[in-house]
This record gives C-alpha cells, sequence and structure tokens, in this order.
C-alpha cells in the first residue's frame, strides 16, 4: 500500500509500536487497522491507519467500527461474571438449571463453566440447518438445546466458533431477563463511554469498515466431521456483513468497536475486574472467570489451548510473553489482551482478514513490540 495515513497517540517511550504499526502497512499487511494499549486504564498508544474501505476512499480514523469477531468473546464473558458476581448465576452449577431445555440428550450434567469453557460438545450442526437460523438467537439456541453432544461430555474441548455465542446469550437473558448486549451497553459502555456493541443499531453502520475477506482457508489440521461442522459446512454460519447481521446480538461473533474500545474491556482482565475505577465484579469473581477450565488438545482448533470461562489463557503466546495474560482473537486477525501482572491492556482490530487462526503476524509483531517497551 502506497498511499496511507498513520494518526493517534503513542506515549513517550512506545515509538516502536507506532514503527511496528506502520511496518504492517508498508509490507502491504493492512488496508486499515487501529491498535491500542493502556497500563492502569491510561492509554500509552491508540493509533490508527489505512482505509475503511476496499476502495481507499474513506480514512479510518478514531471512529471506524469494525467486526472483531471472536475476540467477542472474552467481552461477553465479562457479562457473564457481572451476574456470577450478583449471584444471579454459577460457574459450578449445571447450565440447565438456568435453561431446563438444555438438559436434553444427556446435557443435564454440563455446568456454566464447562459450556462456557466449549466442553459442551455443541461445536456446530452435524445435520443440515437453515443458515437464517443464526440470525434468529431464541430459534438458533433451542436448536442448540435439542442437539446431541458431538463427543463424549468430559473428554475436553472443541471450540464452538459460533454457538457459543447462543449458549451464553440464552443463559444471560433467562438469568437476567435482559439481553447480554443490553446490560453491556446500559452497564458498562454508555456509562464508561466505550465505543463497543454486541448487536450494533442501524445508528453507526455508516461507521462499519468493509472487510476484505481472506484469500484462503485457514489451516484446521486435518479435517474432522466436528470441523468441518465447526466452520465448513454450508449452514455452519449465516451470512455476514448485512445490516441484519450486524443488528443481531451474537455475543461469540459480531461485536463491533474500536481498537481502544477493545483495550478498555479488555481492561477488566488487566485490573481484575475493573474498568477506570469501576468495579464490573470482585476479585473473587475475577478467580473463577479466569481460572483454567480446560487445558489440552483442542477437537476443532489444532493447538493444545486453555480456556477460562469465555477466555482463552495464553497457552501458546499468541497474547504476549506472559503465561497468566487473558485474551482471545477473532476471525482474520483481531485480538485483545489483559495482562494482570503488568495491568496492561491491549487491543488490534483490522478489515483486511487472514487466513491465521491465533497469532496473526501483525499483532504478533505489535504485540512483541509493545513488551519491548516496558
Amino acid at each position: 500500500m502506497s498511499d496511507y495515513t498513520i494518526t493517534g497517540f503513542t506515549a513517550p517511550g512506545f515509538e516502536p509500536v507506532r514503527d511496528a504499526f506502520e511496518q504492517n502497512f508498508s509490507e502491504d499487511l493492512e488496508l486499515g487497522a487501529g491498535f491500542s494499549a493502556l497500563i492502569d486504564g491510561e492509554i500509552v498508544v491508540n493509533l490508527q491507519g489505512g482505509w475503511a474501505d476496499k476502495a481507499q476512499t474513506k480514512a479510518w480514523d478514531a471512529e471506524t467500527l469494525v467486526p472483531v469477531f471472536s475476540t467477542t468473546k472474552a467481552i461477553a464473558a465479562l457479562v457473564i461474571g457481572m451476574l456470577v458476581d450478583r449471584g444471579l448465576i454459577d460457574y459450578d452449577h449445571p447450565f440447565a438449571e438456568y435453561w431446563p431445555d438444555f438438559a436434553a440428550h444427556g446435557k443435564g450434567d454440563v455446568t456454566v463453566a464447562e459450556a462456557l469453557s466449549h466442553q459442551a460438545g455443541l461445536a456446530g450442526f452435524l445435520e443440515p440447518i437453515d443458515p437464517a437460523l443464526w440470525l434468529d438467537p431464541p430459534a438458533l439456541a433451542a436448536k442448540l438445546a435439542d442437539t446431541a453432544p458431538m463427543w463424549p461430555l468430559g473428554t475436553g474441548s472443541g471450540y464452538h466458533p459460533l454457538s457459543w455465542g447462543y449458549l451464553a446469550g440464552e443463559l444471560v437473558q433467562r438469568a437476567a431477563g435482559k439481553s447480554l448486549g443490553t446490560i453491556l451497553r446500559e452497564e458498562v459502555c454508555a456509562p464508561l463511554d466505550i465505543d463497543f456493541w454486541i448487536g450494533t443499531p442501524a445508528s453507526e453502520h455508516d461507521r462499519a469498515a468493509e472487510l476484505k475477506r481472506p484469500n484462503a482457508l485457514a489451516d484446521l489440521g486435518e479435517i474432522t466431521e466436528i470441523k468441518r461442522a465447526a466452520f465448513l459446512q454450508k449452514w455452519s454460519a449465516p451470512n455476514r456483513g448485512g445490516a441484519i447481521w450486524r443488528e443481531t446480538e451474537i455475543p461469540s461473533a459480531n461485536g463491533h468497536g474500536t481498537a481502544l474500545s477493545v483495550a478498555q474491556l479488555y481492561g477488566a482482565y488487566a485490573l481484575k475486574g475493573r474498568i477506570f475505577g469501576k468495579t464490573l465484579f470482585s476479585e473473587k469473581t475475577w478467580t473463577e472467570l479466569t481460572k483454567s477450565r480446560v487445558h489440552g488438545p483442542n477437537k476443532v482448533l489444532p493447538f493444545t489451548l486453555s480456556f477460562g470461562a469465555g477466555m482463552m489463557r495464553n497457552s501458546v503466546r499468541a497474547f504476549g510473553p506472559n503465561p497468566e495474560t487473558l485474551g482471545h482473537s477473532g476471525w482474520g486477525g483481531s485480538a485483545g489482551l489483559g495482562d494482570p501482572d503488568r495491568h496492561l491492556s491491549a487491543a488490534y482490530v483490522m478489515n483486511k482478514q487472514s487466513n491465521i487462526l491465533l497469532g496473526d503476524p501483525r499483532s504478533q509483531r505489535l504485540f512483541e513490540a509493545l513488551y519491548g517497551c516496558l
């Protein structure tokens, strides 16, 4: 890319991060992107650059929103943590305690924490469904409740790329009487002026970046029936990118935000439940949320992974060098992290999607530069 502009803020001492951000552009790895980092909730880096559209007519700026796909999951998990802290949900209770229909097909003993750490065996659908169901969360949730696990329960984790969000959303709706996106907006994002949405209203769509999709499939390793159902069937996902998709609450996959807003929300992982002095939940709940609930070879992703109740623990070092960092990545390359030892949170977002499942080289370069400045 020969013609691009980089804007934003870099605190003294963090110039290597800006250099790394610019290098991603100079090597033609980007169309448009943002990167932000905060220490103790204070911004040390907040950069934007490139283009929000494929025709390169609309500059990417501080107001540009972009879908961050599965980077949304760890943000949705914060809302569940808030409800756990209020006694409305218990991680160690059966999921079916809150959603009785979920007990069908032998799933009655699956706990909330097991479901949120991708152990419920519902990574997708082996038999065809109407892809439009993904845009009707209550109907899709009912279909999941009536689906048998894909593997024997208790034998490990298989990443739930989309279905995770319908499980989480139904749990929150039943426990709190409000949707997950509504609680996030009303209790966190609106009062703290954080520009992030799960269920993005039409009023914000003009700010959304246009995506340049990856030109190759991701490497999933040996293709199994489970992986095919999770990612590769015609019914594995809805039509993504339209107005209905943006407005539908899909807490696993369609959060829209800026790099700054994602870094601000991941600050709750860095500061053990606090954002900007607001306590979302106690440190006790933070511990329950973030502790490893499963560790081992994943049945869907070709990695050995460790999951808490909705976020990845940094077992594969995709989120900087600290194994205690919490994070998540999203389809195409987005990523967020919260490092509780350094009180550091950071996020990378972009619209030129890669086919790298975890540890996109662009985010890795930025995280490496960031830690090099500490």
